[in-house]
């Protein structure tokens, strides 16, 4: 038996090609990055339950790993916001498309008992927007 203990999951990060960009949308989302984090190389934001989002310029990746490549094509990851009813998630995404951010899918009344959106960062990244419809589990 291994008594090494588990490592513990702290922290979601992003590459990101314009920091100023990326932290104005996740601002949007009440997400609390410092005030003057646009002008850092790393930014962080403690998440409720205590993950982290952290956010690092291109530059920063290639600070020390200098053949890195930025991804091309679609994602693997997405971010996803629980909103506090369907309404908020309409809600929400009105505010997010209507601010110029690419709305992928607009809010729909999903099979497994979910409202649910979902709009692209400024990379690109998905970011899924829900909420249990009513009398559904979720």
């Amino acid at each position: 038996m291994n008594s090494t203990p588990a490592p513990q999951f702290d922290s979601v990060g992003l590459v990101v090609s314009d920091l100023a960009a990326s932290l104005a949308f996740y601002r949007r989302l009440g997400i609390g990055f410092p005030d003057g984090s646009e002008d850092q190389p790393h930014v962080e934001a403690v998440l409720p339950g205590g993950l982290r989002l952290v956010l690092d310029t291109e530059d920063t990746i290639r600070s020390f790993h200098p053949t890195w490549p930025p991804p091309a094509g679609g994602g693997r990851v997405t971010l996803a916001f629980r909103c506090t009813d369907p309404e908020h998630v309409d809600v929400v995404y009105q505010d997010l498309a209507g601010a110029g951010y690419h709305g992928e899918l607009k809010p729909w009344d999903a099979f497994w008992g979910q409202r649910y959106a979902t709009v692209h960062d400024p990379d690109g990244n998905g970011v899924d927007l829900f909420a249990p419809l009513p009398n559904a589990s979720a």
